[in-house]
């Protein structure tokens, strides 16, 4: 199977720059959302980006256009899953709004479409398990952000054939990004579960009063040579993708170690989501959030 046209479903922070990366790769692309107004931010971001990589002689003006034609923008899904010969989604990590969305997926892609989900934390089984076709639905785990971010977790179930996997790989290939296979599903996959266990314990100091977070962003910088801090990390990605993550996790597992913490529930009740929204546990000038 020659995979032709990819469909990202999904055109917020994550979506939109992975429609972009496969368009760049010679995909025919279509970015899908329900939204005109999040499409239409979507591509206004994407000319932005795309014009500081002319300007800094990453692409030519030549290849920018021509990229921006294999890709467009559509808010009717039927048509965007039926054209599509591989479809990533890219909405908000709920699982009863990634299951019913895989549910119409399975209804009008073709019978030989995969069927990928860029879920940070959820596995694959349970969204197969909504389809009729398990064997070709997989995890593809982009990183924020996907045009500058170099790794994909590619994850398979006991359900996904090797043929699924190995078009997914090739997929990343072209899109020129690193992508790792997981041969078993677990929950938040390896980077995530890693990068939890770092911010439960700079959450857990925060919250004893032993440090200011600003501090331990710090300390992680100075002492453990981290590129940003736990907090400033949690900015950068979105306060409530981290949220929803734990929620996720928590109601899997149980554990109240995998709860969100108050502070992190307080920030998503108050709308203080991170850069995205001019404040977070820093604040944001407009500059910065374009950035």
């Amino acid at each position: 199977m020659s995979i032709q046209t990819v469909c990202v479903v999904g055109a917020g922070q994550m979506g939109h720059q992975i429609a972009m990366l496969s368009a760049l790769a010679g995909f025919k692309t279509i970015l899908q959302d329900l939204n005109e107004v999040a499409l239409d931010k979507a591509k206004s971001n994407l000319q932005t980006l795309m014009e500081r990589w002319v300007a800094k002689g990453k692409i030519t003006e030549e290849f920018k256009d021509a990229s921006f034609n294999n890709l467009t923008f559509s808010t009717n899904i039927k048509t965007s899953a039926s054209e599509a010969d591989f479809i990533i989604e890219a909405i908000v990590e709920k699982l009863d709004a990634k299951q019913e969305l895989f549910k119409i997926l399975d209804k009008y892609a073709k019978p030989t479409t995969i069927l990928a989900s860029n879920s940070s934390t959820i596995v694959n089984s349970l969204l197969a398990e909504v389809t009729n076709r398990p064997d070709k639905v997989i995890n593809m785990h982009f990183f924020f952000p996907p045009l500058v971010m170099d790794c994909i977790e590619v994850v398979k179930s006991e359900s996904t054939s090797e043929k699924t996997v190995q078009l997914t790989m090739d997929v990343s290939k072209k899109m020129n990004r690193t992508a790792v296979l997981l041969q078993k599903e677990i929950s938040g996959f390896i980077a995530n579960r890693i990068l939890g266990a770092l911010q439960r314990e700079a959450v857990y100091l925060y919250e004893n009063g032993y440090a200011d977070f600003k501090d331990i962003d710090l300390i992680c910088k100075k002492a453990l040579h981290h590129p940003i801090g736990p907090f400033e990390l949690m900015d950068l990605s979105g306060i409530d993708v981290g949220y929803y993550v734990m929620q996720q996790r928590f109601a899997e597992t149980g554990d109240l170690l995998d709860k969100p913490s108050r502070c992190i529930e307080e920030k998503v009740e108050q709308g203080h989501l991170g850069r995205k929204t001019g404040k977070g546990w820093y604040l944001y000038n407009k500059e910065e959030i374009k950035n």
